[in-house]
């Protein structure tokens, strides 16, 4: 299950020491899949990859394995995982761990560090709380559109940072957002969301936005200018339409 390279000894290899780090060890690296996660939707593996310093343990989701949906086109969900990916890295506020789409022992697919989360956090109170790495979830999820925002999506690290996964199904064109983080629905934008979303703006309209089209349509990246557009025409976190569940099911 793992592909044909030259073995790698273990007692020579460390974890990557930052993002940039773990980027480089997720596109050369070697994966040895390990185990397959039942309890989600698509085919999602677990491993860990290699390289000739590097080792870490990582989520491997082959486009091969993706159930159809009705409303996403087929064999999108990892190109909409790496998207989500490159608008948090341009966000600043690191949402999204580590992703990139590669080949890997069962095809294209996406490669995405795992994030050890701090076991001893009641999920269900953790989602209620007025914690700054939420509220910047809620405006990113706003951006990306993500139609399944999960308490399980959600992963709180022992340092106190706040990791988001699991974004296949987001930059919809039609609007989807489904979260449990309504909690500031309605109400002004925190200053340091404006100005993020200020540089997004920009950064959508050049390098970013090029990025994005690698994965998306030109119509989804326009969507995305739109969305945030709109979010600092408004000043405010959006609140639900009622056009859609605002509720993901089941919401862990």
């Amino acid at each position: 299950m793992s592909e044909s390279r030259e073995p790698v000894a273990p007692s020579d290899l460390r974890p990557p020491a930052d993002d940039a780090e773990a980027r480089t060890l997720l596109l050369d690296g070697q994966i040895d899949v390990e185990g397959r996660m039942l309890d989600a939707s698509n085919v999602t593996l677990v491993g860990t990859i290699r390289t000739g310093t590097l080792e870490a343990e990582c989520i491997y989701k082959p486009v091969a394995g993706e159930r159809p949906l009705w409303d996403f086109p087929d064999g999108t969900l990892a190109g909409r995982e790496v998207s989500a990916a490159l608008v948090s890295e341009a966000t600043g506020w690191r949402i999204v761990p580590p992703t990139v789409l590669r080949d890997g022992p069962f095809g294209s697919g996406m490669v995405q560090l795992w994030m050890d989360g701090d076991a001893s956090v009641d999920l269900g109170a953790f989602v209620r709380r007025d914690h700054p790495g939420l509220r910047r979830m809620a405006v990113f999820d706003a951006v990306v559109n993500n139609a399944d925002r999960k308490g399980g999506h959600i992963i709180p690290m022992p340092d106190g940072h706040v990791y988001g996964v699991d974004h296949g199904i987001c930059f919809s064109v039609d609007p989807k957002l489904r979260t449990l983080l309504w909690r500031w629905a309605g109400k002004p934008l925190p200053d340091e969301a404006v100005t993020v979303l200020e540089k997004l703006q920009v950064d959508l309209l050049g390098d970013l936005g090029e990025a994005l089209h690698e994965h998306l349509t030109r119509r989804e990246v326009r969507r995305t200018q739109q969305r945030v557009a709109e979010l600092l025409r408004t000043g405010r976190h959006p609140e639900p339409s009622g056009d859609w569940p605002a509720l993901p099911w089941p919401p862990f």
